[in-house]
């Protein structure tokens, strides 16, 4: 099975809002509990989640963004979701 993928944007906390499904979302938190993790209840797609790196920006799926083609938006840096940049000992990131 190939690895789960999604195109993640940046959006400051004050600044997103869910204007539907709402009510479908569940939260998982991962290991240190810091991060936020939200997914649709329904079908399992990650749609957006508080940053453990800061707090005050949310990660958010572009794919679940009305009228968004995350295929059209051209090359995207890839993070591996394993080495993740607070996990570094260098701090660097």
């Amino acid at each position: 099975m190939p690895p789960a993928r999604a195109v993640v944007a940046s959006v400051p906390f004050a600044d997103l809002k869910v204007v539907k499904g709402a009510d479908k979302l569940s939260l998982y938190r991962f290991n240190t509990k810091t991060a936020e993790h939200y997914f649709c209840s329904v079908c399992g797609i990650y749609t957006h989640h508080r940053r453990r790196s800061n707090p005050n920006e949310y990660g958010v799926n572009v794919g679940c963004l009305d009228g968004v083609d995350p295929y059209a938006l051209g090359e995207i840096p890839v993070m591996d979701g394993v080495n993740h940049p607070s996990d570094r000992r260098d701090g660097a990131g």
